[in-house]
């Protein structure tokens, strides 16, 4: 198994930031922990809206929906329309926790849908799940995602938290050549938050044990004569692990792929610092938005990535937080002829930068 080792050319791209657009309500009960890390979309009249991760008292998040405010064609800030997902499966609960989170959403138009990925908070901890829409206001549960075994991994995906799932938004062409619609993730190997002691189980293949970004498919005829077969990926492979000091703890999938003149171009998040428990809140990490380009022909090769990165934390809402040092990429936006990109701030507000390609 390999990833991406080789020098590969820097990412042709910057951000610049525009400002907070989502703070909690004051005496919104759904805000009281935060408001972060957001999917987006546009209703069918052509609206943009954001869907925020609300987090309430225990940590206990739930989607909801947001009408952005453009002022000039920028972004700066929303109305709130309600919450469109909420823990209410049994899986999304577990005895202490419960949670719906980090959603991410991407427009799949073969499939006439919105399909959102999310972070099932359940009885296990965290587990990948998928929910479509056609109007990002009434979603229907697919249910949780499930890798399919993979003898040459030695091991079953399904036995690990994951995170950071996010779907290209057309057909992409599979190992055997066909199209598929696939899905980037982020497994995390270590098992002892579950059963103590139990410790790191890496698969086949794979020497480093810190969490990287991974690539599986799904024949586009299969989704496209039953829908639910986008929960049953296959072909697992490894596409990035960390490489510069900004990211040297983990990396992950930002938003969903965006097509550029040089390719699939991925904004990622990038970890430093310590983590005691990785599923704790922490307090000596730091958050930061980089980039790749992956290649049209195997969107599991990595063609250019940001050697610094795009954005790291250094505003007052970015610094200060119930997570202090985050910035978390999660949307992105084309209005009028420019790109934007939504983030979670200090796991507390959500900003937008402005996303511009480097000429020269």
């Amino acid at each position: 198994m390999s990833s991406t080792s080789a020098p590969v050319p820097p990412v042709p791209y910057r951000l610049t930031r525009v400002g907070v657009v989502m703070s909690p309500l004051p005496g919104a009960a759904d805000e009281t922990e935060g408001v972060l890390n957001p999917a987006s979309g546009r209703t069918p009249d052509g609206t943009l809206h954001l869907l925020p991760r609300l987090v309430s008292d225990g940590n206990v998040s739930r989607v909801g929906l947001a009408e952005v405010i453009l002022i000039d064609g920028v972004p700066t800030g929303v109305e709130r329309r309600g919450v469109v997902l909420a823990p209410d499966a049994g899986w999304e609960r577990g005895k202490n926790n419960a949670g719906v989170e980090d959603p991410r959403v991407t427009w799949i138009p073969s499939l006439g849908r919105y399909v959102m990925s999310y972070v099932a908070y359940g009885p296990l901890g965290p587990k990948p799940a998928l929910a479509l829409s056609t109007d990002l206001t009434d979603w229907r549960r697919l249910g949780p995602v499930q890798f399919a075994y993979q003898p040459d991994l030695d091991t079953d995906l399904n036995l690990f938290p994951n995170k950071d799932v996010v779907h290209f938004p057309e057909p992409v062409p599979g190992p055997d050549g066909e199209p598929s619609y696939a899905m980037l993730h982020r497994p995390m190997w270590d098992l002892g938050w579950f059963r103590p002691g139990e410790g790191v189980h890496l698969p086949a293949g794979l020497t480093d044990e810190r969490p990287g970004i991974w690539i599986s498919y799904v024949p586009a005829a299969e989704a496209e004569a039953d829908i639910t077969a986008l929960t049953r990926p296959r072909h697992h492979r490894l596409v990035a692990l960390s490489q510069h000091p900004w990211e040297e703890l983990k990396i992950g999938a930002g938003p969903a792929p965006i097509r550029v003149e040089e390719g699939w171009l991925l904004i990622h998040h990038g970890v430093s610092g310590s983590i005691d428990d990785p599923f704790a809140p922490q307090q000596e990490v730091s958050y930061a938005a980089g980039a790749m380009i992956l290649d049209p022909a195997d969107p599991g090769r990595v063609l250019a990535r940001s050697t610094e990165p795009l954005m790291a934390p250094s505003t007052e809402q970015e610094t200060n937080g119930t997570v202090p040092n985050v910035v978390f990429p999660t949307a992105i936006e084309e209005i009028d002829g420019q790109r934007f990109v939504f983030y979670g701030m200090a796991d507390a507000h959500i900003g937008v930068a402005r996303l511009d390609r480097i000429d020269g």
